[in-house]
């Protein structure tokens, strides 16, 4: 899993002073959800067979990846910015109804992230493999609720600015597929036009499956 970042100066960071506000709040995250168009990416990974969870996990990862704001971590009492930010999701064991939590590398490509997570998940028999790491996006797909708003467990850590990723069970309407998606991130390092950056980066690369 990669673990390269640098350490912010924060005495020169123009985010210090938002950073030191939002830390000390009671809840420092917050929760957006949007609606995603997701008719071209469901048809395309459709036929090519390949599972559309596991395709939504790459998708909102490699798109939260190009937004800055989503990579910004606490590192020992640290403001750090990794390189690149892993995978990890909940999957779903159908013999006991119980959900594990899957840790995967991200790598930028479609088929080999997807081909490595499904194998992943089904190898790995454990339910939790130990601690979440850092510099993960943590992606919980909720597929049998069409919903409109979510909310998450709280650690009670209040530097655990590892970002939340969710979708629901997608719809038709007017001849589209639609989906709910959030976003829970901690407001030290995310405003609302990170996330509304977030969304159009991940609506332009679901649209860009024709």
């Amino acid at each position: 899993m990669s673990s390269k970042y640098k350490v912010i100066d924060e005495s020169s960071w123009n985010r210090s002073m938002h950073c030191s506000v939002f830390r000390n709040s009671l809840e420092p995250a917050f929760c957006v959800t949007f609606e995603a168009d997701v008719t071209n990416f469901r048809k395309k990974i459709k036929a090519e067979g390949v599972s559309f969870t596991l395709a939504m996990v790459y998708a909102v990862c490699k798109c939260a990846n190009e937004v800055e704001a989503l990579r910004y971590r606490f590192l020992d009492g640290k403001v750090v910015l990794y390189e690149s930010i892993d995978t990890a999701f909940t999957y779903l064991n159908k013999e006991t109804g119980l959900f594990k939590v899957v840790n995967v590398p991200f790598i930028d490509n479609l088929s080999e992230y997807t081909a490595l997570a499904a194998k992943t998940a089904e190898e790995q028999k454990e339910y939790f493999t130990g601690p979440l790491a850092n510099n993960v996006f943590q992606c919980s797909p909720m597929p049998w609720v069409t919903y409109t708003h979510i909310s998450h467990t709280n650690s009670g850590k209040r530097d655990n600015a590892t970002p939340l990723i969710d979708w629901g069970r997608y719809y038709e309407k007017n001849g589209r597929t639609l989906m709910p998606v959030s976003i829970q991130a901690h407001h030290s390092f995310v405003d609302g036009i990170h996330i509304g950056q977030f969304a159009d980066i991940l609506q332009s690369y679901l649209d860009s499956f024709v």
